[in-house]
């Protein structure tokens, strides 16, 4: 007998992949992927979240090559902003772990998420010999820091409403083990 299919986990993930293209409109290159990052980590499966994550940096690349006017030699950024935000995935997924409670494991989750994705991005600019470290002074990476926690406690407050209404689990309590 086959299991029937719950529709709501891939709707889920298209609301939250059609908020990133409402940021990304607002944000351009600042989406706050580190934010989606954490929430992934916390509330979905790894191979969700990691969906997750690289189909807002595909949206965020639509949006800013169709409507942002991103130069056409930027597109191997897209390589980097996806491989910055696996990165992210993997480090909140191992942040989770620190605790039992949920504020502690949401802020952990959060904060390694925002520092593998920022610190991934550096090492892309410094392994290409760009040489344009200016994204990375204090104040561009305060900013970029304020909008993924502005984001990650929306997002926070979204699924938690969510899962209130019966729309996604309840997840946000720390899993036993590794990442499923």
């Amino acid at each position: 007998m086959q299991a029937s299919f719950d529709w709501r986990h891939p709707v889920w993930l298209a609301l939250l992949t059609a908020l990133s293209v409402g940021l990304s409109l607002e944000f351009a290159c600042a989406v706050p992927l580190a934010a989606f990052a954490a929430l992934g980590a916390l509330t979905m499966s790894r191979r969700d979240a990691l969906m997750l994550v690289l189909a807002i940096v595909a949206a965020n690349q639509c949006v800013g090559f169709a409507f942002l006017h991103y130069p056409a030699s930027s597109w191997p950024w897209a390589a980097a902003f996806g491989f910055a935000g696996v990165l992210a995935v993997f480090a909140a997924g191992w942040a989770r772990r620190v605790g039992y409670h949920p504020a502690a494991v949401s802020t952990c989750a959060f904060l390694a998420a925002f520092a593998a994705y920022e610190g991934g991005l550096c090492l892309i600019t410094l392994a290409s010999r760009s040489g344009d470290l200016a994204p990375y002074a204090a104040t561009a990476v305060l900013r970029i820091f304020i909008i993924n926690a502005a984001t990650f406690a929306g997002l926070l407050l979204a699924t938690r409403i969510a899962a209130g209404i019966g729309f996604v689990r309840p997840a946000l309590a720390p899993r036993a083990g590794r990442l499923a």
